[in-house]
């Protein structure tokens, strides 16, 4: 089988990959009412901005930033740690939930992601990297129409996501047979990627299989 590796927002809040951009928005005093859906604005040149809003204390705010240095140090036990312990005193936002689930997957325990991106998923539903990041737990547990119908949903919400696209793509042509839908999502892909030469080798590659 040939290597197909999955994509993801590698860090969700602090960097934006490619076309996407998450913001999240804090401030020191915590008598405020919280925003508990996060605002998606879509913007088909530069990707899609994610803002949440919540009055977090000064010290969770340098704990999650900590947090995410320690994580892109690659000390995955102590990021995770301290995740946790932020997700605990800020549970209505959901950024630091998907940060946790992205370091459990990286550590191989897959069963603690998912459970945090879903619990990431229950405050913001229509959030296209969870769907995105679950759709490469799905496909990774075996659980490949789940898989798909994740893929689909962070489409749903952003066409542009190349991404999801991607992964969508790949799941198609590697585990779910289905040569059309791996062509018609990888030239998507191209649209947005065209330097990906990988990829067009693959789509040549179906093609010569297949006879599409």
């Amino acid at each position: 089988m040939r290597a197909h590796d999955d994509i993801r927002c590698q860090r969700v809040i602090r960097f934006a990959l490619a076309a996407i951009v998450v913001a999240l928005a804090v401030a020191s005093c915590s008598t405020a009412q919280v925003t508990r859906t996060a605002r998606i604005e879509i913007q088909d040149e530069i990707g899609f901005t994610i803002t949440e809003k919540a009055r977090i204390s000064g010290k969770v705010r340098a704990d999650y930033e900590s947090a995410l240095v320690l994580l892109e140090q690659g000390q995955h036990e102590q990021g995770i740690e301290l995740l946790r312990r932020v997700t605990e005193e800020a549970p209505e936002l959901s950024a630091p939930r998907i940060d946790l689930g992205i370091a459990y997957h990286r550590t191989g325990d897959l069963e603690s992601a998912e459970s945090n991106l879903q619990k990431a998923l229950e405050l913001n539903p229509d959030h296209p990297a969870v769907h995105n990041e679950l759709g490469i737990v799905y496909r990774k547990t075996g659980r490949f129409a789940e898989a798909r119908k994740s893929y689909e949903k962070a489409l749903a919400v952003y066409p542009g996501f190349h991404f999801a696209r991607r992964n969508l793509a790949i799941l198609c042509d590697v585990y779910l047979a289905d040569p059309a839908c791996a062509i018609e999502n990888y030239q998507a892909y191209l649209q947005a990627v065209p330097g990906d030469r990988e990829v067009t080798i693959w789509i040549t590659d179906i093609r010569n299989r297949t006879g599409r």
